[in-house]
């Protein structure tokens, strides 16, 4: 078990909200907490790996880029998975407004799992509130600036996951796109998709194509090829190797798909891309 830091910070002069400890931890296969009552909130953020949470009698299985909410004197249990153990930060606070802030999450009550695409902003955040530890009026004015930041982020980001619900047709769908959209550079196929949401093909085709007008593979070929066309427009790279970064193991198949959605050849595109942006560039200089 690799403890990147973990870190209690002393009593704040803020008594709005108060960092009261955060850190990172790698944990090593079925490691576990709990069950155990604790007296402040705290909030676990997924940077890798998986595990599962249980909160009375509710348990989630959650993966990276998910995380939990502890609420003060709740009895909860939560443990690293045997083969894949996730890695995660976690901050506790409490202050006066800790639980208004929770319920703007979204949080609270009913509402103890969430998901946040923003993971490289979140764990950002989490280093400055492991770096600034040493005692100093300057580090709990940045402390307590970083904690409001955790707070903002979340609440622009998150999706919450209720309580004890049973996957909503939607649920099922906004799981594979997240699958998608984290995956889209590797191999995958509709076989995969299928199999993360836990539901067979033929009904995730259907609630597909009721939730976004496309079918499963029609999506992550989008999904593809938009993401080739940005690379195409602002990268230099080889097209052998956004082909790779997008997921087709075969520069040809690659073009071949890219021309059938944009009618033109990938060279071409980034050709009449590069022309533009070289017009808009002196149209600014001459304004």
């Amino acid at each position: 078990m690799d403890i990147s830091g973990t870190f209690s910070f002393r009593e704040q002069r803020f008594r709005d909200l108060r960092l009261v400890f955060a850190g990172r931890e790698s944990c090593s296969p079925l490691h576990s907490w709990g069950p155990a009552v604790r007296p402040n909130y705290i909030i676990h953020y997924i940077l890798e790996g998986k595990g599962i949470y249980q909160c009375g009698n509710e348990t989630w299985d959650l993966h990276a880029r998910e995380g939990f909410l502890i609420e003060p004197e709740t009895q909860t249990f939560y443990q690293a998975d045997a083969q894949t153990p996730w890695t995660y930060c976690w901050v506790g606070f409490d202050g006066d407004l800790a639980a208004d802030l929770i319920r703007e999450m979204g949080l609270g009550e009913e509402r103890l799992t969430f998901f946040c695409e923003a993971k490289e902003e979140l764990e950002q955040i989490f280093e400055k509130l492991m770096k600034y530890q040493q005692l100093s009026e300057e580090n709990d004015l940045i402390l307590e600036s970083e904690l409001y930041r955790l707070f903002a982020l979340l609440i622009k980001n998150m999706n919450v996951t209720e309580r004890g619900s049973s996957p909503r047709r939607n649920d099922y769908v906004q799981g594979a796109v997240r699958f998608i959209r984290n995956n889209y550079y590797n191999p995958i196929s509709v076989e995969d998709i299928a199999a993360y949401t836990g539901i067979n093909r033929s009904y995730l085709y259907t609630l597909f194509r009721e939730e976004t007008g496309m079918s499963p593979s029609e999506y992550l070929m989008t999904f593809r090829l938009t993401r080739a066309a940005e690379l195409l427009r602002l990268t230099g790279y080889s097209i052998e190797s956004i082909a790779y970064s997008c997921g087709y193991q075969d520069p040809l198949v690659f073009s071949k798909a890219f021309k059938r959605k944009y009618a033109i050849t990938p060279l071409k595109y980034r050709r009449i891309e590069q022309e533009k942006n070289q017009i808009l560039q002196e149209s600014d200089l001459q304004g």
